[in-house]
């Protein structure tokens, strides 16, 4: 029987053993945050220039999936030009009463961010535009025909979002933003690079195949590269010296039941089911997630993405097929 800590061990999303890890691993400048070599050099042209003339730097849009290091960017931004930074979400600023009580108490320079920005209401929006653009905050006091509104002048500050679904938001609150970042999954050096960062901050002591083979199951994202360094590291501390070997780490992923590329039970499982009760496809959406008993959404949003990137799904006009990749990876030949 497998627990949902098991289940969720290669899912991107934060869990809360995640924020005291990422608390703990996060870089603090432009020059330890490893990969996305694009954006941190716009980045250090971005910030200088806004600093030479004095001047908060412009509202950034961070966009990309789970667990590539949005949040982590957001910190390292702050750091580097000085400022102070508060985070919110979308789905927290419920009323504009919430809005005006953050942006009130923001310092001259100070950053905002906002995460799943989304997700924000629609009426936040509206009153989000005069304070991105002119920093002023327009409320309004009192309803019917005695109803007025009272602008309150706001410090000039920066906004940065972070959203998993640019496609998602509004027009109109997408060209606020002076600049847009679109991070990418990483490569799997600069994997490599922040397994062995980590590793020494957690003072892991491990060899270089290790970090091989856990680099290879992280799904070139940086939150499951760190938790898959942090589960070998349990297992070698139980099971062997506490040193990270190439033999205990397979054995780990052998327990965890993360293949080498990744996979996990679940992958493995939708994989199966469109082979062995659909001929490998096409099959529709709602019927693999009756025959697996996973939502729907929850296939399409977390399972998918990943299983199309591996090139091992492929989405056709009448379902999702199974590729030939995959029926290798999985030691199933295409019935003749």
């Amino acid at each position: 029987m497998q627990n949902d800590e098991d289940k969720r061990i290669t899912s991107a999303k934060e869990e809360n053993e995640d924020k005291v890890l990422d608390l703990s691993l996060r870089p603090k400048k432009l020059n330890e945050y490893v990969g996305q070599d694009k954006i941190k050099e716009n980045l250090r042209i971005f910030i200088q220039a806004a600093q030479n003339r004095g001047e908060p730097i412009e509202h950034v849009l961070l966009y990309g999936a789970p667990g590539l290091g949005k949040t982590t960017l957001a910190h390292v931004i702050s750091n580097e030009i000085g400022s102070g930074i508060r985070i919110t979400s979308g789905p927290a600023i419920e009323k504009s009463g919430d809005l005006a009580a953050i942006l009130t108490n923001l310092s001259e320079g100070d950053i905002l961010f906002i995460d799943e920005i989304h997700r924000l209401n629609k009426n936040i929006e509206e009153i989000l535009y005069p304070a991105m653009e002119e920093y002023a905050l327009d409320i309004i006091i009192g309803k019917g025909p005695s109803a007025r509104t009272l602008r309150i002048d706001l410090p000039r500050f920066t906004i940065i979002g972070a959203t998993t679904k640019v496609s998602s938001l509004s027009a109109p609150l997408r060209d606020r933003f002076g600049t847009t970042y679109h991070l990418n999954f990483y490569e799997h050096d600069d994997i490599e690079k922040i397994i062995n960062r980590s590793a020494k901050i957690l003072d892991v002591s491990l060899d270089q195949e290790p970090v091989k083979e856990i680099a290879k199951r992280s799904r070139f994202t940086p939150r499951v590269a760190n938790r898959l360094l942090k589960r070998v590291r349990d297992y070698c501390e139980v099971k062997g010296d506490g040193k990270v070997d190439n033999d205990l780490t397979k054995k780990a992923f052998d327990m965890l039941e993360v293949d080498e590329v990744g996979l996990d039970w679940i992958d493995r499982k939708i994989l199966e089911v469109i082979i062995d009760k659909f001929g490998g496809g096409p099959v529709g959406l709602n019927t693999i997630a009756a025959a697996t008993g996973e939502d729907m959404s929850t296939i399409e949003d977390v399972y998918e993405p990943y299983l199309m990137r591996l090139g091992f799904l492929d989405r056709k006009p009448r379902g999702r097929v199974v590729t030939d990749i995959a029926r290798k990876h999985l030691g199933r030949k295409r019935k003749e």
